[in-house]
């Protein structure tokens, strides 16, 4: 029982990160139907906008909890504008163009970042030295069991929490967040009534590209090293995630990051860790075979 229940903390653990950088592929393809490709890598910048945060603030004698929170703002902020950078330069001009081609220009964006970053930081592998080390054992009996919680797993738990119930929020009651649930709907209708799609269009990279930089600051947080390398396999899972839910499906990118979360860590405890992406990927096979558009997505409907 011990083991369970600490499976379902490191999986609801690890399934809040897929879940963040799930919504940003979600929303991006809910409003122009295309998968971005270089996310991944937009995640990974964000890890190391906060590393280099994280690094630095410390020199003004500021307290760890304000160098934290300043830390995931500057990695917001400046990985936001990497994402709407990708969209003005991989999308943007390819916008009427094959599916196909604004498909190969975001793997070359991709490339290009993770090479970018290789080469200015190298491509070594960086360790950050731990920032919180408060962990608790929980439901501890005499046999010297107990579940395990760390003050970083807490922190990632509500800040995932608190993006998620800030972008919903935003989503519904906005009013930019009605137009962005308007271009998704019918991004044609909604330019004929006076809405601005590349506006909508950019914030939705935008947004995508923030969550994406939370995501990438609580993972070098909670394991403790980086590399221009890690946004393919983050990147390729969050993906999985947001397919598994539904994709165009904010809801379900959440759900389907927990799923995944969930069966990686039961994965790794039951069976070995090299079978958590097989049953990762198996579980998205089956999922898919019994409904194609997901656990939560809509089936898409043919207009003639």
């Amino acid at each position: 029982m011990y083991n369970f229940l600490q499976q379902i903390i490191n999986g609801l653990t690890l399934g809040s990160i897929y879940a963040l950088i799930a919504i940003g592929y979600t929303m991006v393809y809910g409003i122009i139907g295309l998968i971005n490709f270089a996310h991944g890598e937009i995640y990974m910048i964000g890890a190391y906008v906060g590393v280099v945060s994280l690094v630095g603030l410390p020199a003004f004698g500021l307290p760890l909890t304000l160098v934290i929170i300043l830390a995931i703002l500057i990695a917001v902020v400046l990985t936001g504008g990497y994402g709407f950078a990708v969209e003005k330069i991989a999308y943007k001009p390819l916008r009427n163009s094959p599916r196909l081609v604004p498909l190969i220009s975001a793997i070359g964006m991709s490339i290009f970042l993770q090479n970018f970053v290789a080469l200015g930081q190298s491509n070594k592998d960086i360790a950050l030295q731990p920032v919180l080390t408060a962990r608790w054992e929980l439901l501890a009996n005499d046999h010297g069991m107990s579940v395990s919680l760390s003050a970083l797993q807490i922190i990632i738990f509500v800040v995932t929490l608190a993006a998620m119930l800030a972008l919903n929020l935003f989503i519904k009651k906005s009013k930019t967040g009605m137009a962005c649930r308007a271009c998704a709907s019918d991004i044609g209708m909604a330019k004929l009534l006076g809405i601005d799609a590349d506006k909508i269009i950019a914030l939705t990279f935008v947004i995508g590209a923030a969550l994406a930089a939370i995501a990438g600051i609580l993972v070098a947080l909670y394991y403790g090293t980086i590399t221009p390398y890690m946004g393919f396999v983050a990147g390729m899972k969050a993906f999985t995630a947001a397919v598994l839910g539904g994709i165009g499906s904010i809801p379900g990118a959440m759900l389907g990051g927990f799923i995944l979360g969930l069966s990686e860590s039961f994965a790794s405890a039951y069976l070995a860790s090299e079978y958590k992406d097989l049953v990762a990927f198996s579980l998205l096979i089956v999922v898919l075979l019994i409904r194609p558009s997901g656990i939560l997505g809509k089936p898409e409907v043919e207009k003639v």
